[in-house]
C-alpha cells in the first residue's frame, strides 16, 4: 500500500450502457479503448438512490436500506422522496473504509445522491431554496459552506430547471463537470464522485430505440469527454459507471386506482381535491418507475391485495415473504408486497378517479409532495396548458410577488416513452475500468465498492 492513496475520479453517466458506445459517442468510444469494459447488474429496484447506495457499500438494499427513491415511513404515516441526508443509508461508504487504511484520505461529492450531512470533505448538491411567497429559487448546499457561493459567482446559478423537469438538458450536466474540475483543480480530493445526468432525460422522454436520443449520447459524450481528459492530464485515474439501462414502455399501471376502487386506499378532501391518507388506508402503493412498493396495514390481508394486485393488467409479478427477501428488499422501509411491472409498461402514482380532483401539484413538477416517481414532470401539457405564452404570464406574476401555481404537466401517462427498475438484460449499466483486468463477463453494481477502494489503495485483487 503507498503512502499516499492513487487519485481516482469515479464519474456516474446515468443510462449508459455499452451498446451505446459508438460514433455517437466518439469520446467516451476513445476512452473505452483503453479500459475494461463490462455490464454493470443493478440491484433491484434498478433506480438512482439504491443502485448508487449498492455501489458506494458493496451492499444490497435490505443492509443499507435505501430501497428506492423513496418509501412510506411509517411512524410518521408519510411518503417522503428523494431526502438527501447521509444518515439514511445504514452501512458504511467505501471512502470510509478506505479511511480505516489510510486516515487522511479526502473525498469530494459533486451531486450523488444522499450528499448532505456525509463524511466526505466537499460536497455539491442541489437545494432549492423555497421563501414563503411560495417561489422555488434554483440554489445549492456544498461543504464548505464557502463554496456555495464561489462555485455560484463562478458559474453562475446552479441551473436546477435544466436539471430535472420539462426544460432538462445538458446545460445542468455541463455546469456540474465544470464544478467537478474546480474542486479538482483547487482542492485536489483523492477521491471524486461525479455524476452526469443528462442522457437520462431523453431515454425516459423517447425511449432508448428513439433517434432523438442521439443528440443527447453526442452531447453528454462532449461534456464527459472532456472532463475524462482534464482529470486524466493531471494523472487521476477515471473509473465510468452507469446506473442502469432504460427499456422502452407503452403505458403506466394503476394500483393505487385499483386498491381505491377495492375500497383500500382513502383520500381526504382539500378545497375539492383529494389528497391520499395514506395512514388511514389499508393498502396503498408507492410507485418508483416500474416497481411499487405496497404497504398493506393489516397483516391479514397480505394475500388478498396480493391476488388483487397480481391480476391488474402490466403487472408481472407481486414478491412477498421469501420471494421479497430472495430480492434483497428484507428491510423494514421496503413495502409488505412489492410490485413488479411488465417490461413495457411503468407504475404511477395517480389514486383519484376524476382528473377534476387530482390534487393540485399533480400537474407541477413536484419530486417531494408527490407520493411517487412522475416522469411526466419531463414533459409540458399539451395545448394553451403547457404554452409558452402562458408560462410567461405566470413568471412574470411570480416576479411580482403573486402566488401562482405552475401547473404545466399534463397527466397523460402515455407520453414516457422509456423507464427503468426491473432487474434483466436491457437493465445492465455499464463499468469502464482503465487498463486491461482479468473480469467476469458481468459484474454486479455492488462491485463498484471493491473496484474504488483497490484504485485508491492499489491494493491486490
Amino acid at each position: 500500500m503507498k503512502d499516499r492513496p492513487h487519485s481516482v475520479a469515479l464519474i456516474n453517466i446515468v443510462g449508459l450502457t455499452a451498446d451505446m458506445i459508438d460514433d455517437r459517442m466518439p469520446k467516451l468510444q476513445s476512452f473505452a479503448a483503453g479500459c475494461s469494459v463490462r455490464p454493470l447488474v443493478p440491484v433491484l429496484p434498478a433506480v438512482t438512490c439504491s443502485v448508487q447506495s449498492s455501489m458506494l457499500t458493496g451492499c444490497l438494499p435490505e443492509e443499507h436500506g435505501i430501497v428506492g427513491n423513496g418509501w412510506y415511513d411509517r411512524e410518521h404515516a408519510e411518503i417522503r422522496f428523494w431526502k438527501q441526508s447521509n444518515h439514511l443509508v445504514q452501512t458504511e461508504k467505501v471512502w470510509e473504509t478506505a479511511r480505516r487504511q489510510s486516515p487522511g484520505l479526502t473525498v469530494a461529492n459533486c451531486f450523488w445522491w444522499y450528499a448532505m450531512h456525509a463524511s466526505t470533505d466537499i460536497t455539491i448538491t442541489p437545494r432549492p431554496m423555497y421563501p414563503a411567497d411560495g417561489r422555488k429559487i434554483p440554489d445549492i448546499y456544498t461543504t464548505p459552506p464557502e463554496l456555495r457561493e464561489q462555485l455560484q459567482s463562478t458559474l453562475g446559478r446552479f441551473p436546477l430547471f435544466n436539471f430535472w423537469g420539462p426544460t432538462a438538458d445538458i446545460t445542468s450536466s455541463r455546469w456540474i463537470a465544470r464544478a467537478a474540475e474546480i474542486v479538482h483543480e483547487e482542492h485536489h480530493p483523492d477521491l471524486l464522485m461525479v455524476y452526469l445526468p443528462h442522457l437520462d432525460y431523453d431515454l425516459q422522454r423517447f425511449g432508448p430505440d428513439d433517434p432523438r436520443c442521439d443528440q443527447a449520447m453526442t452531447d453528454i459524450d462532449d461534456v464527459a469527454g472532456d472532463l475524462i481528459n482534464r482529470l486524466q492530464a493531471d494523472g487521476r485515474r477515471v473509473i465510468i459507471v452507469s446506473e442502469y439501462g432504460i427499456r422502452g414502455v407503452t403505458d403506466a399501471v394503476f394500483p393505487n386506482k385499483c386498491l381505491r376502487e377495492a375500497g383500500l386506499l382513502h383520500v381526504r378532501e382539500e378545497l375539492g381535491r383529494e389528497l391520499l391518507d395514506p395512514g388511514s388506508s389499508d393498502a396503498f402503493a408507492v410507485a418508483d418507475h416500474q416497481i411499487a412498493h405496497v404497504y398493506v396495514r393489516n397483516k391479514r390481508d397480505r394475500d388478498k391485495v396480493a391476488d388483487l394486485l397480481d391480476s391488474l393488467d402490466g403487472v408481472q409479478s407481486v414478491l412477498q415473504d421469501d420471494a421479497r427477501k430472495h430480492a434483497g428488499l428484507d428491510h423494514p422501509r421496503a413495502g409488505d408486497l412489492v410490485l413488479l411491472s411488465e417490461q413495457d409498461r411503468w407504475f404511477t402514482w395517480d389514486y383519484w378517479l376524476d382528473d377534476q380532483r387530482a390534487p393540485d401539484f399533480a400537474r407541477t413538477v413536484d419530486i417531494h409532495r408527490k407520493p411517487g416517481y412522475d416522469p411526466r414532470e419531463l414533459f409540458f401539457a399539451p395545448g394553451w396548458s403547457g404554452s409558452k405564452p402562458r408560462l410567461m404570464m405566470k413568471l412574470i406574476a411570480k416576479k411580482l410577488g403573486q402566488r401562482t401555481l405552475m401547473d404545466a404537466i399534463s397527466l397523460d401517462t402515455r407520453c414516457v416513452g422509456g423507464a427503468h427498475g426491473l432487474v434483466d438484460d436491457a437493465s445492465h449499466g455499464v463499468i469502464m475500468i482503465e487498463g486491461e483486468r482479468d473480469l467476469p463477463d458481468s459484474m454486479p453494481c455492488t462491485a463498484v465498492h471493491d473496484i474504488v477502494l483497490e484504485s485508491l489503495l492499489e491494493l491486490d485483487r
